[in-house]
This record gives C-alpha cells, structure tokens and sequence, in this order.
C-alpha cells in the first residue's frame, strides 16, 4: 500500500518495489510476531503483508529515545534519527486539526456574511479553498514532509470551513453544523474502535477497492458540477433529494475507509520503523480524512433539515 489517502497523499509510508510473492516454504523472520506472513521484517504486524525488507532499514539504527548520557549534538542526531511513535502522530495531528479548528472558528467571528453569497467572506472562503486544495497537492508530490505546509494547508482549509459553516447555519440549516462535527467525531470513534478489534482488516484488495470507488466518487462529482454550471439547474440531482442524501451518505461510507487506511498506515510505520518526521505525513492525512467527512456530512444533514423544514 502505497498511500493511506490515495487522492492527497501519493507517497505516504510507500514500499515500493518491496513487495514479494507468498512463499509457503519461506521462513518467517526471527522475533516477527506469532502470526505474522513469512518474510514480514522483525516488528511487523501480525497481519502485515510479506516485504523483501524492510523499507525504512539503513545503516544507522533509529532509536526510540535519547540517552541522558549523550553530548548536546549527540542528542540532537539522535532526535532527527528517532523512530516514530503514537505519541508524535498524536501530538502533530493534535497540532493540524487545532490550526484547522482555530483557523474556522477565527473566520466565523470575523468574516462578516452577505445573504446575497457574494460578499467579500465569500470570496476569502473561495481564495481559501482553492490555497488549502494547491497546498495539498504540493504537499503530496513532496519527497518529504513539510510541517510548514502542512500547517499552511490547515490554516486555508479552517479558513474556508468557517465560512462555509458559519453561512450553513446562518441561512440554510441552523444546527446542521454541530451535528456534522458530533457525526465527524463518531464516525472518527467507530472506524477506530472497529480498526483495533480487527472487525476491518486492510488489505491490498481493500486499497484497491477504496482507490477505484474515490476515483469513481471525485469523476462523478466532476460530471455533476459541470452539468450545473453548463446545463443550468440542479445538475445531476445530488444536490438535494434522496439521491443527494445518498451520494452524502457514499461519501461519508468512503471517509470511514479513508480512516482504516490512514490507521494502517500509522500503525506499519511505527512497526517499521519510520522515522519521527513522517508522523507529519500521519497527520495530515488524518486531517485531509476527517475534513472530507465533515463536509460530507454537512452536506447530509443541509439537505435533511432543508426537507424537515418543508
């Protein structure tokens, strides 16, 4: 698996080239977990798919902490060279999603609304989004992670949820926005908690499949934003109606899959022993996820409250 967000993230904790066939008569590594495929390098997970080696193996061992002993500059190296932990994806994915977070709740206060929709905030929110989605792609064809675009990223994208959030609950469907964050944090809660019961295993089938089913996802919404700019009207129907609830609905069913990958991602880097750095690339696919189920889910329960209404 190449990437845990396969439409943001393209290099993710990649392996490429590294992938072996099953070999039945191919002895399972020294001090690999009971459990785990034959050729899986020392550390991996018990369900982790065979690798030739490990990826991120090389000449100087990382280590997990520091040595009280060690001279100032020692600790340094030793610090840039550190496994990453749960901790560090913890912590910078904390960081993101508060950028994020304070960025939206910033913009709400202060960017005034125009019921008309074209008013100066909308225009930022515009400018914002279009920032956050340029960011995310430089950041994705990056050989390595910038915490500074990543945070860059966070910031655009808080700045255009905000508005978007706070014109939702102002002229279209007040209350809608605290539901789809409680709805954004459940589905968050129940993918992890299905994750770590292995009641969802990832596989390379399931990457696969998540891959073909967003492609089809972004195509599909691509043909509908054209037919409503082109053909005038509602486009294809998924603004609203049942089959707007349902196109929501996918999408928030492939958010929760985007979480699995991301959670198996995290989970083969510390395995593997990723470098501290990429517990950066962690959090920003975290945060790419959960924003593309809170909108999914904003979009939702617009439309059902919009219904309720009539």
């Amino acid at each position: 698996m190449k990437s845990s967000n396969p439409v943001f993230s393209r290099r993710g904790f990649a392996r490429d080239g590294a992938r072996t066939e099953r070999n039945p008569r191919q002895p399972q590594a020294v001090g690999a977990p009971v459990g785990a495929p034959a050729g899986a390098p020392l550390g991996a997970p018990a369900d982790a798919e065979p690798y030739a080696v490990n990826p991120y193996a090389d000449s100087t061992p990382r280590t997990p902490s520091l040595s009280k002993d060690a001279p100032p500059r020692d600790r340094s190296t030793a610090a840039d060279d550190a496994a990453m932990t749960i901790d560090d994806v913890v912590a910078r994915s904390a960081l993101t999603l508060g950028t994020v977070a304070v960025a939206a709740a910033l913009s709400w206060i202060l960017l005034p609304l125009d019921d008309a929709g074209l008013g100066p905030s909308y225009g930022t929110a515009a400018g914002a989004g279009v920032l956050a989605f340029a960011l995310s792609l430089v950041q994705s064809f990056r050989r390595e992670p910038s915490p500074a675009l990543i945070l860059a990223y966070a910031a655009s994208e808080g700045v255009f949820l905000g508005v978007i959030s706070h014109a939702t609950s102002a002229y279209v469907a007040p209350g809608a926005v605290v539901q789809a964050v409680l709805g954004t944090l459940t589905v968050f809660a129940g993918v992890l908690i299905a994750y770590r019961m292995r009641w969802i295993r990832v596989t390379h089938r399931f990457h696969g499949f998540v891959l073909a089913s967003a492609t089809g996802f972004l195509l599909l919404m691509l043909v509908d934003l054209a037919a409503s700019a082109f053909g005038g009207g509602g486009g294809l129907g998924f603004g609203g109606g049942a089959l707007g609830v349902l196109f929501g609905a996918v999408g928030i069913a492939l958010g929760a899959c985007f979480l699995a990958l991301d959670f198996k991602r995290v989970e083969d880097g510390i395995a593997y022993g990723a470098p501290r750095k990429e517990s950066w690339l962690a959090a920003f696919g975290l945060t790419v996820t959960l924003v593309w189920i809170y909108l999914e889910a904003l979009r939702v329960l617009t439309i059902l409250l919009q219904q309720g209404d009539d």
